[in-house]
Order: C-alpha cells, then sequence, then structure tokens
C-alpha cells in the first residue's frame, strides 16, 4: 500500500512518476545537473533542487511508470483475494490514470519514451539527437498490457529488435550518446557500447524476453534469450571472455571498441530474472493464488516439453504437446485424466505427484 501511493502520489507535470534521485537505472540523473569532474552523479543534487525537496519536480521516469503499469494489477488482485475491495477499486482508478498517461504522454509512436527532463524535454525520442530509444520501459509497458488493443506491444517488439538488437543481445539505448549532457548525467560519461551507454545490458534483456512471450512471439524469446545465456555463447568465449557458466552485468554493444566482450561477471540480476523469464513466460508455469496457470510461449519449431514443478506441496508432472507448432494458446488441459477447462491447474493440496498434459493450438 505504501509503495503503491508512493508512486501514486509523486508525479510530474504529465501525471508520470517523478525520476527523483535516480530509477532502475542508476545512472540517469535528472536532477544531478554536475559540472564539476568526481563529484559522485549517485549522492550529489544541485542545490537550485534545495527548495523542491532534493530533486526536481519536473523530470519523470517512464520505467516507473511502465513498471506501475505491470506491478499494479498484482497489487490489485491481491487486494480483492483478501476481501479489501474497496482499496481494489480505489488502485484500480489509480492504474487506469497512470496508463492514459503513459498513452497520451509517454507513447512515442512506435515505442515508449524513457523520460522528461528537468527542461521538460523528452528523454528516449525520434526527436533526440542521440539516445533516441532506450529498453527499459519497453518490456514492462508491454507486460502491463499498456496499449494492447493499438498494438502497442508488437510495433515495440519490432523497433526494439531492429534499433537496438545485435548478434549479442539486445542494447540498452541508441544510438549511444558521444558526449556529455548535464541533464541526463553518468549515463552519457561512458564510452559508446558500454556500462549503461548503449550495452547489451543483460539485465534488462530479460525483461523483453518475458514480454516478447507474453504477446504470443515465442519464437523471438527464445532467440533473444539464447544471445545473451551462458550455455549459448560457450562458442565465442574468445570473445565473450568471461566464465562461461555465468552472466556478466553487461556486453559491449554495438559503436564498442570490442563488441560482444562480456564485462562485469556475477554483478548482476540477470541469472534470476532470466530464470523467471525461461519459467514462467517461455514454458509459462506461472503461481496464481487459486492454481498454476499454463502458459507457453515457445519456439514453433518445438514438438512440445516437459516439466516438473513443485506448487503449495504437491508435485505436477507437466507434459505440453505442440501438435500443430505454434507458439501460444492452450486449447487442452488434462489433470489426472480429467480435463480442466481454462489453463489453471487447480491446487490438489494432497502433497501427491499429479500427471498434467496440455495441448497448444
Amino acid at each position: 500500500h505504501r509503495s503503491f501511493y508512493r508512486v501514486v502520489n509523486n508525479v510530474g507535470p504529465h501525471g508520470l512518476p517523478l525520476a527523483m534521485r535516480a530509477d532502475w537505472n542508476d545512472c540517469i540523473n535528472l536532477s544531478c545537473f554536475s559540472d564539476t569532474p568526481g563529484e559522485s552523479f549517485q549522492t550529489y543534487t544541485n542545490p537550485k533542487f534545495a527548495a523542491e525537496g532534493g530533486y526536481s519536480k519536473r523530470a519523470e521516469s517512464m520505467f516507473v511508470a511502465t513498471l506501475f503499469s505491470y506491478t499494479a494489477p498484482k497489487y490489485i488482485d491481491l487486494c480483492k483475494h483478501i476481501g479489501k475491495d474497496d482499496e481494489a477499486a480505489a488502485a484500480q482508478a489509480e492504474l487506469d490514470k497512470m496508463n492514459k498517461a503513459i498513452k497520451e504522454f509517454g507513447w512515442d509512436g512506435d515505442w515508449f519514451l524513457r523520460a522528461y527532463d528537468d527542461f521538460g524535454k523528452k528523454m528516449g525520442s525520434k526527436e533526440c539527437e542521440e539516445g533516441k530509444i532506450f529498453i527499459e520501459p519497453q518490456g514492462f509497458g508491454i507486460l502491463g498490457d499498456v496499449g494492447k488493443e493499438e498494438g502497442f506491444d508488437k510495433k515495440i517488439l519490432d523497433a526494439v529488435d531492429e534499433q537496438l538488437g545485435c548478434k549479442y543481445g539486445l542494447c540498452l539505448n541508441a544510438p549511444a550518446f558521444t558526449k556529455y549532457y548535464i541533464e541526463y548525467g553518468e549515463i552519457s560519461t561512458y564510452p559508446a557500447g558500454y556500462k549503461e551507454n548503449g550495452s547489451v545490458f543483460c539485465h534488462n534483456n530479460a525483461w523483453m524476453i518475458a514480454a516478447a512471450a507474453h504477446a504470443g512471439q515465442g519464437d523471438r524469446a527464445f532467440d533473444w534469450y539464447s544471445r545473451i545465456a551462458p550455455a549459448f555463447v560457450e562458442e565465442i568465449s574468445d570473445i565473450h571472455r568471461t566464465e562461461p557458466y555465468v552472466y556478466g552485468q553487461m556486453i559491449a554493444g554495438t559503436g564498442a571498441s570490442r563488441i560482444g566482450e562480456g564485462k562485469n561477471s556475477w554483478l548482476t540480476g540477470t541469472a534470476a530474472w532470466n530464470f523467471v523469464a525461461i519459467s514462467q513466460y517461455i514454458l509459462g508455469i506461472q503461481p496464481e493464488f487459486d492454481g498454476l496457470r499454463v502458459d507457453p510461449s515457445i519456439p514453433s519449431a518445438w514438438d512440445g516439453f516437459k516439466a516438473s514443478r513443485k506448487f503449495r506441496g504437491d508435485i505436477y508432472e507437466i507434459e505440453v504437446k505442440n501438435p500443430n507448432h505454434v507458439c501460444k494458446g492452450v486449447v487442452k488441459l488434462v489433470v489426472d485424466g480429467a480435463e480442466v477447462a481454462g489453463n489453471i491447474i487447480p491446487v490438489a493440496g494432497d502433497g501427491a505427484t499429479h500427471k498434467v498434459e496440455v495441448t497448444l493450438g
């Protein structure tokens, strides 16, 4: 509740969440405005913001907005599940308001903006000289179904593939910055293709993998997954140059002098997020309040797969069959020989092993 309304009660001129000191990307520092070498972008705030509480009341984060669109429905479902219907309705009204602001002020025609800076100018827009598109807001906007009716998801996936994709993964932004932007901060101090300035930042690749699967593009999701997964890059270890069994924080991206070279191994949330992407979105086995949802989004070439899932003390042996070689779409669910409507396996609660057969079509 407190974190939900922390976002709701701190929005800027467009009704989008304030960027404050930084969002997930701690190198986008919209309240810093540092012109002194050696100052910490993470801790320094320009005195001009002192009267505003230490950060800009104009700079807004589209990443926080789309992350809100992804997490708010889960909060609303939780409220309903525990009988707080009034709070669920109030939260739904705030989510509707945020999604309206995202579509009205956060959409750039083919992808979501990254931010509005302190001058009220767009960051991550076709209007920008550099840094026209950023990866961070795109995945959660798709996962939150913002603009799905208008086809936002397909436009974003195509734009990300075309403008951020390279053989080593998806780059964080493009074109990379080639000069210092005082209104953006640390991100524009790195060489092109490295770290937050245009590298393949592995952590947020997982969000796009999950988003592609959510949108039903299983072929694309697995392609993106295989570009950065350690098991798939061992053949280029002479280029990658990091341990062949672990993710790195980043891989040098388009424009870098050593494109494809891995950096900062272990220092990343990629492994955990990619486990979610592969297990809950590509294989599509997702925990719900009332059971296990099975909603795979796999490569069309797959005949299917088998998975074992322990859930609330029971074990579910799941076999997915894909006779028509589609990416997504459950047409039949059978649990212990009995057909179940929909695609949610009910909780058995008996501590036993249960056989689950799923057919796509």
